[in-house]
C-alpha cells in the first residue's frame, strides 16, 4: 500500500470515527444538548458539538491503531499456528463474546444480564454480515479473519468505555468504533488492489 493510501485511509477514518460519535452523541447525550438549546446558548452548543467531534476523532485513532496491531498479529500467528489459525481465532471468538456477557456482568453493580447477552449477540451478527461482505469482495479466506477482528478486536478496543461509570460513554464509543472497524476492513482490499485475507 501507497504512503498515499495510508494518508487517505488515516483521514478518511478520522472523519468517520469524528462525524459518527458526533451524530450518535445527539442520541446518547440529547439531555446535554437540551439543557442550551433553551434558551438557546450557540457558544455552549459549539462547545459541546467540539468536544463531541474531537472525542469521535479519539475513538477512530484507538480503532486504527487496533486495525494495524492486528494486521500484524495475523501475520505473526499465520507463521506459529498456520493451518491451525483458523481454528484458533473461533476459539478465540467465542471467549470474546463470553466475556462480554460474564466478566462484564460480574464487574457491574447494577444492569440487567439479558442487555449484556443482546450486546454480544449483536456485535456477532454484525461481524457476520461484514465478515461475510469482505470475503465475498475478496477470498472465502477473508471470512474467518474479518470476523475475529470485528469481534476480538472491537471488543478490545472498547474495554475503556465499558470500564466508566457513565454508560452513555460506553454506548457513545462502540458506534465510532464499529463504524471505524467496518470501513477499514472493506476498504483495504480496495486501497492494496489485490486480494485480502484479513
Amino acid at each position: 500500500m501507497k504512503s498515499r493510501d495510508v494518508v487517505r485511509l488515516f483521514f478518511s477514518t478520522l472523519t468517520v470515527g469524528g462525524v459518527s460519535t458526533l451524530i450518535a452523541s445527539f442520541f446518547v447525550k440529547s439531555s446535554v444538548y437540551a439543557e442550551f438549546i433553551s434558551p438557546f446558548d450557540w457558544f455552549e452548543i459549539l462547545g459541546l458539538l467540539i468536544f463531541f467531534l474531537a472525542l469521535g476523532f479519539v475513538f477512530s485513532l484507538v480503532s486504527q491503531m487496533g486495525f494495524f496491531a492486528y494486521l500484524t498479529v495475523n501475520q505473526f500467528a499465520l507463521g506459529i499456528f498456520r493451518s491451525y489459525w483458523p481454528i484458533v481465532q473461533i476459539g478465540i471468538i467465542a471467549f470474546a463474546l463470553f466475556d462480554l456477557v460474564y466478566f462484564r456482568y460480574r464487574g457491574v453493580e447494577t444492569g440487567s444480564l439479558t442487555m449484556f447477552i443482546i450486546t454480544a449477540i449483536a456485535l456477532f451478527i454484525y461481524g457476520l454480515i461484514i465478515a461475510w461482505l469482505k470475503a465475498k469482495e475478496t477470498h472465502k479466506k477473508a471470512f474467518i479473519p474479518a470476523l475475529f477482528f470485528m469481534v476480538v478486536i472491537t471488543s478490545i478496543e472498547w474495554v475503556p468505555g465499558l470500564r466508566t461509570n457513565d454508560g452513555d460513554y460506553a454506548w457513545l464509543m462502540i458506534v465510532p468504533l464499529v463504524l471505524c472497524n467496518t470501513y477499514q476492513l472493506l476498504i483495504l482490499h480496495r486501497l492494496t488492489h489485490k486480494e485480502q485475507t484479513a
